[in-house]
């Protein structure tokens, strides 16, 4: 696609350096992860994603909004393609809350290829802010959790450790290279699917530099150094508040739909 790179740095507030290195994808991702919220309010609304490089820049960089993994990492790669770097999608299986991992291409991540490879994934909602190297024993921190990579059967797994010490996986992936088409069919079911947590659970959530901010339904959670405070919204107006002075977030007249009837509050 033909992309205006300065519009998307603008959307990120990115004004640093633009040349292929370390320092430019850490800066890159961390802008990405504090300006453009994880979130699946299009299906909540009825709006069809639609996996093509032009419409997610639209959406993301023209109408200031969010997304969830292709989406956001998606148009990323297109960003990190244009700025030279040597990148590729990677597919991964998420954990389910009963320990299993979904399906091929339940997940998209990027690979990053520098002297060494890194991890980029602007599009998990809580998770690392800063890329991680695609090596063994390779860790980043965030809001209180450690979270890393380490070889599993084959495979790689993101883990995160919690503040009580226990460690986690997040999601397995393969060192694969993948096309943005081939998450095509993971894409409609988590966008139709009574199965998909997408269709059960609304989410806006944004990394901030010194914790995150959360829109679960109709609770708004916030965290700062640590601390945690929550409220419950209670009205449309509320919601819309919320979404526009916490995420940046204008979602126009919404087609007469009533955004806050599909959300409960859990």
């Amino acid at each position: 696609m033909s992309m205006d790179v300065e519009s998307y740095l603008r959307r990120i507030g990115y004004d640093g350096p633009r040349e292929p290195s370390l320092e430019t994808l850490r800066e890159l991702h961390r802008q990405h992860l504090f300006t453009v919220p994880f979130e699946n309010l299009d299906i909540a609304l009825g709006i069809p994603v639609v996996l093509e490089p032009g419409r997610l820049y639209d959406k993301i960089v023209g109408r200031h909004r969010g997304g969830f993994c292709y989406e956001l990492n998606g148009l990323f790669y297109e960003l990190l393609s244009a700025l030279g770097f040597r990148v590729s999608m990677l597919s991964a299986c998420v954990r389910r809350d009963d320990g299993g991992f979904g399906p091929e291409f339940d997940h998209m991540l990027l690979k990053v290829e520098l002297p060494e490879p890194w991890l980029a994934d602007v599009g998990f909602g809580e998770s690392f802010v800063d890329p991680l190297a695609l090596k063994p024993g390779a860790q980043a921190s965030e809001d209180g959790h450690v979270f890393g990579v380490a070889p599993a059967n084959g495979l790689w797994e993101l883990y995160r450790h919690d503040s009580d010490g226990v460690q986690v996986p997040l999601y397995r992936f393969s060192d694969i290279p993948h096309q943005l088409s081939e998450y095509n069919a993971m894409c409609q079911y988590h966008q139709t699917s009574p199965e998909s947590s997408f269709t059960r659970r609304r989410i806006c959530t944004m990394a901030r530099p010194d914790g995150r901010v959360t829109l679960a339904g109709m609770r708004l959670i916030e965290t700062e150094n640590g601390e945690r405070e929550e409220r419950l919204l209670t009205t449309e107006a509320e919601l819309r508040d919320c979404l526009r002075g916490q995420f940046g977030v204008e979602l126009g007249s919404m087609n007469g739909k009533n955004l806050s009837g599909s959300y409960s509050s859990h």
